[in-house]
């Protein structure tokens, strides 16, 4: 089961800088190959057929407990190209044509079909497919191709990064980069656990360190790069037979961490008149307002 909680991971800045182009290279962080959707949806398959997860504990409890946060990186990802698209666009009457603003941007589908909001779709549009899962059943392969993955994920991250200087872009993208540094060696960590092939000594790929990134560097300073949550009150604290010792880059401390990383409030999102949401007038809420007192028996 899953637990969810009214918070984001961190705080993404609130600035009114719309940029739908960046946004779109955002959205490859979602739904592209390598991107949240896929790892979220790679070790979630995983962790539901994994073979002989009592004899292989540790490796189970790692693969879980990274589903859950990624299910959080997915969440981040998607307010990040939100703020990205907030004030494309201004309130205008229809025959002013208010969306005008947008009709040449490179990803046009959030303002027709999403209300200039985040869809799990690729940089192109392209939608995320379960074809990008792989789950083999054999320990060794799974978790190879999950330390690939994460790679093939850091080096998009990098990339974007460098692709826009939007704050709350590159916010987000920094603090992904050092996450999904951590599942980069805990990954390897486990392989190294299951094979006895040290394969700390190829990382970091591409080999640029995180602190080159000055929203990266900044995370890595507080020590985000050296803990490894549980995301569960109880369970999967297995993963501290694999989560153990020194980061291979830097030499500091790993620590386990039962439960999750404190949040931050999840941002409020504005309406968007010209797109016709959420569609309620001041006297529509006024009316809910009263059906809910009414149902709730509250009296003014």
């Amino acid at each position: 089961m899953f637990k969810r909680m009214d918070e984001i991971m961190i705080e993404i800045p609130d600035v009114e800088k719309p940029d739908p182009n960046a946004a779109a290279a955002v959205q490859e962080l979602l739904g592209g190959k390598f991107g949240e959707m896929s790892t979220l949806n790679n070790y979630l398959y995983q962790s539901f057929n994994f073979r002989s997860k009592e004899k292989l504990k540790p490796f189970y409890d790692l693969v879980m407990s990274i589903t859950a946060e990624e299910l959080g990186h997915v969440e981040l990802v998607s307010h990040a190209v939100n703020k990205c698209l907030r004030g494309s666009t201004k309130y205008k009457k229809p025959d002013s044509t208010p969306l005008a603003s947008v009709k040449d941007a490179r990803l046009s589908y959030p303002f027709l079909a999403g209300a200039q909001g985040a869809m799990p779709f690729d940089s192109m549009g392209n939608p995320w497919t379960g074809a990008n899962v792989f789950n083999s059943g054999n320990l060794v392969e799974d978790l190879l191709h999950n330390f690939f993955l994460e790679c093939g994920a850091r080096t998009h991250k990098m990339k974007v990064y460098e692709m826009t200087d939007h704050p709350a872009a590159r916010e987000v993208v920094g603090f992904l980069l050092v996450r999904g540094g951590v599942h980069v060696v805990a990954y390897a960590k486990a392989l190294e656990i299951a094979t006895g092939v040290d394969v700390t000594k190829l990382i970091p790929i591409p080999s640029l360190s995180n602190k080159s990134f000055n929203e990266a560097a900044k995370y890595e300073e507080k020590g985000v790069h050296t803990r490894l949550y549980t995301w569960s009150d109880n369970d999967f604290n297995a993963i501290e037979q694999i989560w153990k010792g020194t980061h291979p880059e830097d030499g500091l401390p790993l620590e386990v961490i039962q439960g999750v990383p404190e949040g931050v409030p999840i941002p409020e999102a504005p309406e968007v008149e010209e797109e016709f949401a959420p569609g309620i007038s001041a006297e529509d809420f006024k009316q809910i307002a009263k059906r809910l007192k009414m149902s709730g028996n509250i009296r003014d």
